[in-house]
């Protein structure tokens, strides 16, 4: 695979066209994530049907290696099913991506916490009853 610079074409391409970026109508589970070292701050939203990951989008402020960190997780989950992708781990986003240089692992990490959280989120709400909202 070629490098470009301290980057992967995998990562330059999924940083330059991110897949799956923006807000998800319908989300059922969303999670925001960050690390405060270097202000890397990830929103994932998730469409859980019958525990499989139906729809995943995300919204990512950082670096191009957070946000190809992002777009790659969102490949690596769709249509699993929850169990599954909860066995992601940040090694295998970076290792899909062709590889991140050391000091970018974080971004990877970034977006393995996103998962976690938005998974946690969706439990939660399973819990809690449903209520009006007021207008």
């Amino acid at each position: 695979m070629t490098q470009l610079g301290p980057y992967s074409e995998k990562v330059m391409d999924h940083f330059m066209n991110p897949r799956n970026m923006g807000e998800l109508e319908g989300a059922n589970a969303i999670a925001d994530v960050g690390n405060p070292s270097c202000g890397d701050m990830m929103r994932l939203y998730l469409k859980i049907e019958n525990n499989i990951i139906t729809d995943v989008k995300f919204k990512t402020f950082g670096c191009g290696a957070a946000i190809a960190s992002s777009s790659m997780l969102t490949e690596m989950i769709k249509g699993m099913p929850l169990d599954e992708a909860l066995k992601i781990t940040n090694q295998e986003v970076a290792d899909a991506l062709g590889g991140l240089p050391p000091v970018k692992i974080h971004c990877s990490l970034m977006a393995e916490e996103a998962l976690k959280a938005a998974v946690e989120n969706y439990e939660n709400r399973k819990k809690e009853p449903i209520t009006a909202k007021a207008s």
